[in-house]
């Protein structure tokens, strides 16, 4: 997988001023830190574009003296300082990032606007995708090349206040007008008004509307129309458009979540974005070959979502937590030694390790699914579909999955550092708080599993009538075939172990599925689809992270057999095992209740998680370090590269407003005047 041979065991973070106690983690490195680099980001150019950004920064002043920290921030100060910061960062794009590179073009963005926000966030990651896969010629001309120029500011808007997930039941409608040739947009009443989208409540200027399309008298459903809803100039609304921001939200505190309105706002029929289907001059409705092809976008979105956002974020508290708990040092294990490091409790590995492991799993599963993104996107300009129904069944597992365990996976590594990890001085807060949006945002998580469900039953079906599909994509395989022993045993050798635990994996998705599909069949029998639907839900939604756990699973095992640096493969076998072991154990219970392993097997196994464990440990400071996460993105101060976490965390106390005066200016009027009252009083009492 990458070439990079020289220094095979060094750390390239070393550096003579940073804390002991890293420097001595990082000189006992087993692998060169720039060779995992190149496997993690996909291959040696992409992670040397990512140093080759980050020496730039380093070497230009007004890009080097950006803060992304908004710890101290107000929402008002926080959104101005992104702004600022994307102004600049826009000045320098050209000189640093690849045309069209998009992999150095996000990670620049990082650098230089913080992750999750600033004003063009929403423009690049849904609105360009979109009109990208949504187009024709003449509306790339007229939407796309502004939109990437940066000539305006784009948001997404389909939720809306009264409904998400049901798109079915959203209500903003774009009706046909024949005798002007326009789409005339409204809002009809409070519970239709699009709320939530990112970028949408100040900052954008145009905006990708899902509405229902209504044409002679028919409804056609949810179609894409990229509208104007400000001016150019004076940035106000457009007449007929109402739009806001709707105020402070559990995270992401410098972006502006908004809510959109539509009163007979007209459009010319070019907003519909028509790729895809049409509306002749005489209200006729054209639709496309394949009915979901229009939503090609939004998957790509899901793809970023695993690696951009859900790898990156855990990746980082990993990071974070793994170089703490080398620095901290608390109580000893034997009374005859020194405090201990505590990363040498087997508790904080058991903790720390597996949230790392997973984090490493999530970036090869997005490597993997965006080829396979860019593959189907192949296909469908030949006009092959069949990728397309796997892939969105897919995506919609791994979002949902992703994001529930990228979260509490945060959540484990800010615990693991104790009241230090409840500061935002961490970093661990902020990527907590902007990490679990994406339980919700782009879909909640049940109702993705659900949906990765419906195709699943479908497949369910084949495998009941003996039904082997012609096309049968790789990820549904394990579907078709039947293995009723484990052989799982801690003797046996490692590659053994790892087919055994897929094997566990493989098992569980076949046996689930099969049983949700056994007990919808008899529910359709005694009571309509819709409510055999929703009593097996439970167990749908069981079945769906059960498959979309075999895919995870498969893209570890497949990407780390595919790395030919041997240090590296090692180091990285050692990671796989303890991700392995982990998910066995964290799905024992089913496995268990399905009899396919017994309790002797899974003692075998929580022995080889703790071994892995253990030779895990002394990789750890130096695998976190080879996803060479600069100081300015990770924002830690407890997880700094230079390991000072008690120097950092007061430098960075003292930037607190509280500690800008030494009395507080309504300390006097306030709390003095009550306490001399109160003094008043009881001396008063005692004459």
């Amino acid at each position: 997988m990458n070439n990079h041979n020289k220094h095979s065991m060094v750390n390239h973070c070393i550096s003579q001023t940073d804390n002991p106690d890293l420097t001595e983690e990082r000189q006992n490195c087993h692998f060169d830190t720039h060779a995992l680099a190149d496997v993690l980001y996909g291959g040696h150019d992409n992670a040397e574009i990512r140093r080759k950004i980050d020496r730039f920064i380093d070497l230009t002043p007004e890009l080097k003296n950006i803060s992304t920290d908004l710890s101290f921030k107000s929402k008002l100060e926080g959104m101005e300082q992104t702004f600022r910061n994307h102004v600049i960062s826009r000045k320098y794009l050209d000189q640093i990032v690849p045309q069209g590179n998009k992999f150095a073009y996000e990670y620049y963005k990082r650098c230089t606007v913080g992750s999750n926000s600033g004003p063009g966030y929403l423009t690049d990651v849904i609105v360009i995708p979109l009109l990208e896969t949504c187009c024709t010629e003449e509306q790339r001309r007229l939407f796309l090349t502004p939109a990437l120029r940066y000539e305006h500011y784009g948001a997404y808007a389909q939720t809306e206040l009264g409904h998400g997930t049901n798109t079915g039941a959203l209500q903003t409608t774009a009706t046909f007008d024949k005798t002007t040739q326009t789409f005339v947009l409204n809002t009809p009443e409070l519970s239709a008004y699009k709320w939530w989208p990112g970028n949408l409540g100040k900052v954008a200027s145009w905006c990708v509307v899902m509405a229902n399309l209504l044409t002679n008298g028919r409804n056609y459903g949810m179609h894409p129309f990229y509208v104007q809803i400000r001016d150019s100039e004076s940035h106000q609304p457009l007449l007929g458009v109402k739009v806001g921001e709707i105020g402070t939200a559990f995270g992401l505190s410098a972006n502006d979540n908004g809510y959109l309105a539509f009163d007979n706002f007209r459009v010319p029929k070019v907003a519909l974005l028509a790729k895809h289907f049409y509306v002749t001059d005489q209200g006729e409705y054209v639709q496309a070959c394949h009915p979901k092809i229009a939503y090609v976008g939004m998957m790509y979105v899901r793809c970023a979502m695993i690696h951009e956002i859900m790898g990156e974020a855990l990746a980082g508290a990993a990071c974070i937590a793994v170089r703490y708990s080398c620095v901290r040092r608390q109580g000893m294990i034997e009374k005859s030694q020194q405090e201990v490091k505590i990363i040498d409790y087997r508790t904080q590995q058991y903790r720390v390790f597996p949230q790392l492991c997973r984090a490493i799993c999530f970036t090869f599963a997005g490597q993997k699914t965006i080829q396979l993104y860019h593959q189907m996107r192949i296909e469908i300009s030949n006009g092959v579909t069949t990728l397309m129904e796997p892939l969105h069944a897919i995506t919609s597992g791994l979002k949902a999955v992703c994001s529930y365990q990228a979260s509490i996976g945060i959540e484990q590594c800010r615990m693991s550092c104790g009241g230090h990890g409840y500061s935002h001085a961490s970093g661990l807060p902020s990527l907590y708080q902007s990490t679990v949006g994406g339980c919700t945002y782009e879909g909640d998580n049940i109702v993705m599993l659900l949906q990765l469900a419906r195709y699943l039953m479908k497949r369910a079906g084949e495998v009941v009538v003996n039904k082997r599909p012609k096309n049968l994509s790789s990820m549904d395989r394990h579907l078709f075939e039947s293995d009723r022993y484990c052989w799982y045993n801690k003797k046996n050798e490692r590659e053994q172990r790892v087919r055994e635990a897929l094997k566990c994996f493989e098992h569980l998705s076949r046996e689930l599925t099969l049983n949700a599909y056994k007990k919808l069949a008899e529910e359709c029998k005694i009571c309509s689809k819709e409510t055999a639907w929703n009593n097996v839900s439970v167990s749908l939604v069981k079945a769906a992270r059960a498959f979309t756990r075999v895919y995870l699973a498969e893209a570890f095992v497949s990407t780390v057999q595919g790395v030919s640096d041997k240090e590296v493969k090692v180091a990285l076998d050692d990671c796989l095992d303890v991700y392995l072991h982990y998910e066995i154990l964290e799905c024992r219970a089913d496995l268990l209740e399905t009899n396919y392993v017994n309790p002797i097997i899974l003692e075998d196994v929580s022995t080889v998680l703790l071994s892995s464990l253990q030779r895990l440990r002394s990789n750890a400071v130096n695998i976190v370090d080879s996803f060479e996460f600069h100081d300015r993105v990770l924002n830690s101060q407890i997880g700094a590269k230079n390991g000072h976490a008690y120097q950092n965390l007061f430098d960075w106390a003292q930037k607190s407003p509280l500690n800008q005066t030494e009395v507080l200016p309504f300390h006097q009027e306030t709390l003095r005047e009550l306490m001399r009252q109160q003094r008043h009083d009881r001396l008063g009492s005692k004459l």
